[in-house]
């Protein structure tokens, strides 16, 4: 089948990165950006990680962004919601410094602009669970915009999360496009694969793997930027057959 339209992920695709040194990079500066408003460091980590895991398990009725304030405040009290805009400006802040823990790739952007000019839509598929300002500012540090996008998903705009099969059925049916019509970009078997199950095919970028249970990539698309363009232009030939 023609292939359609080509979601990527972000963290560790599109933007270089060590998950483990962003996510020290992200908890030291979230904590010293809150310490003053009297969130204990290791109370407030733990909290966030609830807040994940709450989005990580929401069923769509609700956005990811209503379901982490809500265990949020359920944590600290209700009135934790109005220490929002202190999250805002962290995000605008100091959030930007971490920059400096994730890599750049140039054949991100490059493989983005192959898809536009292949006139292939691009998604970006990156797990919801931040707000908008962070997912755009990572964006930016790949050397990418929104507007490259159709689509960003955020935990504003969507109430599911990887790796729930949901998330990718979701943003299939707002784009009226069926799973074999598309290519799933990741480098995370745990959460980019289920996209398979729905009929997408899978590339997983090898850069920056993440694959805890080891699955074995012998029977799946995989390899660099440069194995990724090839077959991206592979399946858009499809396209004109």
């Amino acid at each position: 089948m023609a292939l359609k339209a080509v979601f990527f992920d972000l963290d560790g695709t599109l933007l270089p990165m060590d998950q483990d040194l962003f996510l020290k990079a992200y908890f030291q500066g979230l904590c010293k950006k809150l310490a003053p408003y009297g969130y204990e460091p290791e109370a407030l980590v733990k909290a966030i990680w609830a807040g994940t895991e709450a989005m990580i398990q929401n069923d769509g009725r609700r956005s990811n962004e209503a379901v982490f304030w809500q265990k949020f405040c359920a944590i600290f009290g209700k009135e934790a919601a109005d220490d929002e805009p202190i999250f805002a400006e962290f995000y605008q802040k100091e959030f930007q410094e971490i920059q400096a823990v994730c890599g750049y790739h140039p054949k991100a952007k490059e493989t983005v602009e192959l898809c536009r000019a292949l006139g292939l839509p691009v998604i970006l598929a990156t797990n919801p669970i931040f707000p908008a300002i962070a997912t755009e500012s990572r964006l930016t540090w790949a050397g990418l915009e929104k507007e490259d996008f159709k689509l960003i998903t955020t935990y504003e705009n969507i109430g599911f999360s990887k790796p729930n099969p949901a998330y990718y059925a979701e943003l299939l049916e707002r784009f009226d496009l069926k799973g074999e019509e598309c290519l799933m970009v990741g480098n995370d078997t745990g959460d980019d694969l289920p996209a398979g199950q729905l009929g997408m095919e899978v590339f997983i970028l090898t850069d920056c793997l993440i694959n805890k249970n080891n699955i074995s990539l012998d029977e799946i698309p995989n390899g660099g930027f440069d194995e990724l363009q090839k077959r991206i232009k592979e399946l858009a030939g499809k396209k004109s057959d």
